[in-house]
């Protein structure tokens, strides 16, 4: 049979399809099987976290580190458990990835501490000897946009269920309560810091990028 498929092409062709076909809907179908709700202890983004996440995509963090653990040995010792849909169910966009110049950190919040972020993003050779990573002390200086994270925040709430002020969820409330919040949320967080500079906006209810960036990765876990 083998000889035979080896000479017409065209039936070869339709069997390989057909095989990666099969053993890709079998890849497929159980995750639509499973439940669409978010996995246990997934939460919607706090706003210092959003605004975070708008540094890290603005500054295309996502081009060189991926936030996808596939289920594979290799991946799982490195990085921790493979990645499941329902961690997603908040993220809007996926920030998945097709390329890994850097790891991938979709659980960086359990293994780096907000001090090791901070000397990385401002000279990443200094904790990475060798590293190829560019240095963002501009995020030292620029501030963070909360009113964009809260009207992401209210979008979603309003058009897409997000559960936000639900019980044991994160609160939307007024501008100005959510200002409020990320403000007390960049304290603590600059409270781990050492850069004066950062400290000192912060206590002057300025939220620099570096901070609402830590953030974010922080809570990815």
């Amino acid at each position: 049979m083998f000889h035979w498929l080896e000479k017409n092409p065209f039936f070869f062709t339709v069997l390989v399809f057909i095989t990666v076909s099969f053993a890709g809907l079998i890849e497929v179908l159980p995750n639509f099987a499973e439940s669409s709700q978010p996995t246990v202890g997934t939460k919607p983004y706090t706003m210092l976290q959003l605004a975070g996440r708008h540094v890290y995509i603005k500054d295309s963090c996502n081009a060189c580190h991926s936030q996808l653990i596939r289920p594979f040995k290799s991946e799982t010792d490195r990085y921790g458990h493979y990645s499941v849909s329902g961690e997603y169910a908040y993220d809007r966009p996926f920030l998945w990835g097709s390329k890994r110049t850097g790891p991938d950190l979709l659980r960086v919040g359990n293994y780096r501490t907000t001090d090791w972020h901070e000397n990385h993003m401002w000279e990443p050779a200094s904790v990475v000897p060798g590293s190829i990573m560019p240095r963002y002390q501009h995020m030292f200086s620029n501030l963070a946009d909360v009113e964009t994270a809260y009207a992401e925040a209210y979008t979603v709430k309003e058009v897409f269920n997000v559960p936000y002020d639900a019980e044991g969820m994160p609160k939307l409330g007024t501008l100005e309560e959510a200002q409020a919040e990320a403000l007390a949320d960049a304290k603590e967080i600059a409270s781990h810091m050492k850069h004066k500079d950062v400290k000192e906006m912060v206590a002057n209810g300025q939220i620099p990028e570096i901070v609402a960036l830590i953030a974010y990765m922080n809570s990815l876990k």
